[in-house]
């Protein structure tokens, strides 16, 4: 099904990625305005730890970039989409990018000592829950039918 050149796709209005960027400089702002949150363990281990987790986000959230590009749709959530993606880390979550990401600001502020950023990780995920990941399921629902109600039962919308 081709997509129209005046359709528009979900009705997202502000960028996921921005929502998680807010988020990570709102955790080194509250690191030096209010206090850090103590880290326990070994300093190194949990630095190792936070490289790790950021690369398992790059990981995830790479090849489903790619995979957009590779298909010429466009991962902006405001843009019509004439195909659903089910391959590569589609078949493991519905949102990969935005599980990606979520894993890098965890690693990030592991990484930089800075719990903050990691504490907030899981606030701008819900954030882009409702504001992008809602709307862009009734989009894909509405546009795809039961092809993306199958989808939806056989693969999780984050793990």
């Amino acid at each position: 099904m081709e997509a129209k050149s005046s359709e528009r796709g979900a009705n997202v209005r502000f960028a996921p990625p921005f929502v998680f960027l807010i988020s990570l400089l709102l955790g080194v702002v509250l690191r030096y305005a209010v206090a850090p949150i103590p880290l326990a363990g070994h300093g190194s281990l949990v630095r190792w730890a936070g490289v790790a987790i950021v690369l398992g986000g790059l990981t995830i959230g790479v090849p489903a970039r790619t995979l957009f590009a590779r298909t010429g749709q466009n991962p902006k959530p405001w843009t019509p989409s004439p195909e659903l993606l089910l391959s590569g880390p589609y078949r493991f979550t519905r949102n990969p990018m935005y599980v990606g990401v979520t894993l890098v600001q965890v690693g990030l502020g592991l990484a930089f000592k800075n719990l903050w950023i990691s504490v907030l990780a899981p606030f701008s995920l819900l954030v882009v829950h409702f504001t992008a990941v809602l709307p862009e399921e009734r989009y894909l629902t509405e546009r795809f039918g039961e092809s993306y109600r199958a989808y939806q039962e056989k693969v999780g919308r984050y793990l």
